[in-house]
């Protein structure tokens, strides 16, 4: 059994692309994986087209064989799209693995320990909000236009929503990124009094819409500094939070932060391999480790929760990608004891679901693991062609 060839393929999804990797061999088995190069990830493509020729004629079973020999080709840079394409290439090779076996990925790892995974609503109100006008997602404008919304979520059995900051402007609701250049603020990152407010708002709405026991989690991405997310924690405190989540690249400040905040902490989506999560356990920086599958790939993915667990700290997949993505994050929450809970995006384009065969099942706000070979889909190769992307 051998690997003959690996292709990767782009696809339209709206206000972004998803990208796959499929993995051919001589015995006719096809493995895919799902990644995304549009999030600080451009060129991500261009790499794996680099590292597949290293790969091509070797043992799609032998995974470790493989990832090892990508490893030590891209040791003087790695992580960063190194890692990511690495971890492109063994999501491929686990589906291989696991049709070729006739088992379902987890299962390789010795899975599933649940079968129905606990899943929140991500990026609530974000993208009705920043693609207000495209014809995607219903409108969402104002505060009323935000409680029915959170309604909704409720109304369709999720115990969890994540939103991001909103800003009021104007008598709308508008985005707030500065952290990413899209709004203003950057790349100061400072914090001002009225912020605070529009923020208080706006959790108050969506506490008042969901009652007191579901779920709410507010994600601050890299819109602050120290002082900044410190002041946005002081906010927190009548809202019961479920988390606030912050992303930062200094181990310390994420601890500090954490000590002084009313609400668990989670952080770390934007870390590659377990060198990179090790200085933020040992700090006791956060209450959750974040881990991104599709960057860090599931083997890797693995051992990084099987460290957090030894600092008495539960994981939760990144995941706000693809139904491809949300079948290899959920075959990770499915395999790793000190879960906490799955993020899945609900609102994307409509033609989301021509991506794969069986796109995925949510009950009851759970997502139902398939036992299926491999990640428990099929990719539709023809759907992918059909929308190439937009230049």
């Amino acid at each position: 059994m051998k690997i003959d060839r690996v292709e990767t393929l782009i696809a339209d999804a709206g206000w972004r692309t998803f990208s796959f990797v499929k993995i051919g061999t001589a015995c006719g088995i096809t493995g895919w994986s799902e990644y995304n190069e549009d999030f600080g990830s451009k060129g991500l493509s261009q790499v794996i087209g680099m590292l597949a020729p290293l790969v091509v004629g070797m043992d799609p079973r032998r995974s470790e064989a493989i990832l090892a020999r990508l490893h030590v080709a891209t040791r003087q840079a790695r992580g960063g799209l190194n890692q990511q394409a690495i971890a492109a290439i063994e999501n491929a090779l686990l589906d291989v693995r696991g049709k070729e076996a006739g088992k379902s990925v987890a299962a390789l790892f010795g899975g599933p320990i649940r079968e129905r995974i606990p899943v929140y609503w991500s990026h609530f109100g974000t993208y009705r909000i920043g693609q207000r006008g495209r014809g995607f997602l219903p409108a969402l404008d104002t505060y009323d236009d935000l409680a029915r919304h959170a309604e909704e979520v409720r109304a369709r059995g999720f115990r969890c929503l994540k939103t991001n900051i909103f800003r009021w402007r104007d008598g709308r609701l508008h985005p707030y990124v500065p952290g990413f250049a899209r709004t203003p603020g950057w790349p100061e990152l400072n914090w001002d009094n009225g912020l605070l407010d529009d923020l208080k708002r706006q959790l108050q709405t969506i506490r008042d819409a969901i009652g007191p026991e579901m779920g709410l989690m507010l994600d601050t991405n890299f819109n602050f500094k120290t002082e900044g997310y410190k002041r946005v924690a002081d906010v927190l405190a009548p809202f019961r939070m479920t988390w606030l989540e912050i992303d930062s690249h200094d181990p310390a400040s994420l601890a500090l932060i954490r000590r002084e905040a009313p609400c668990p902490v989670a952080s770390c989506e934007t870390l590659h391999g377990r060198r990179d999560f090790l200085p933020y356990l040992q700090a006791y920086a956060m209450d959750v480790g974040i881990v991104d599958v599709p960057w860090n790939g599931l083997g890797e993915s693995l051992k990084i929760a099987a460290m957090a667990e030894t600092f008495e700290v539960n994981v939760a997949p990144h995941n706000f990608y693809g139904h491809l993505c949300s079948y290899h994050s959920a075959h990770f929450s499915a395999a790793v004891p000190n879960f906490r809970i799955m993020e899945i995006d609900i609102d994307s384009t409509p033609w989301r679901d021509e991506f794969v065969e069986r796109p995925p099942v949510i009950e009851d706000g759970e997502f139902v693991l398939p036992d299926r070979p491999g990640w428990g889909t099929e990719v539709n190769e023809a759907a992918i062609r059909a929308r190439p992307p937009k230049s």
